[in-house]
């Protein structure tokens, strides 16, 4: 091991933090930033009190531990709740939006226009250009109900 002859030890640690809490946003995971931190931790260890190679290695696997099981039982009991918890649910998110029937829903199927796509429809029975509006998704099948804007013309006439 000459090569390591001349570099301090800290600077080893240091260096292998750095590189792991660089390597944490490459990787998916949340793993590797625990063992950064012990590696820079340690590292300071290092620069202050200068344990043995042994030492350094036994403090390193200790600090990891116990970086990754906080974490752990923090994150548990703590979850992270997201700003958008439709996030990674596009159809879910279509909830309450209004679309119109490209291929008429027969038997409970059909398909509905939704800006510039189309998507597959699952309702009640509606002619090629009704207005629908979406109520949910059943995976990537869009839950519809017909968009009713105006009571019809009998209901309108004996309430007024």
């Amino acid at each position: 091991m000459d090569w390591f002859d001349g570099v301090d030890a800290h600077w080893v640690w240091l260096t292998l933090g750095v590189v792991l809490a660089g390597l944490e946003m490459l990787v998916p995971g949340v793993y590797l930033i625990w063992l950064a931190i012990a590696a820079i931790i340690t590292g300071l260890l290092t620069l202050a009190i200068e344990p043995s190679l042994p030492m350094q290695v036994i403090d390193f696997v200790f600090l990891a531990l116990i970086a990754v099981y906080s974490a752990r039982r923090y994150l548990r009991d703590s979850p992270i709740e997201s700003s958008d918890p439709m996030l990674n649910h596009p159809a879910q998110r279509m909830a309450g939006k209004m679309v119109e029937v490209t291929q008429a829903i027969e038997n409970g199927e059909g398909r509905v226009r939704l800006g510039d796509s189309e998507w597959l429809a699952s309702g009640p029975d509606a002619a090629v250009g009704t207005k629908m509006r979406i109520t949910g998704a059943n995976g990537t099948v869009l839950l519809v109900e017909p968009l009713n804007l105006l009571p019809p013309a009998s209901e309108a006439a004996s309430q007024g």
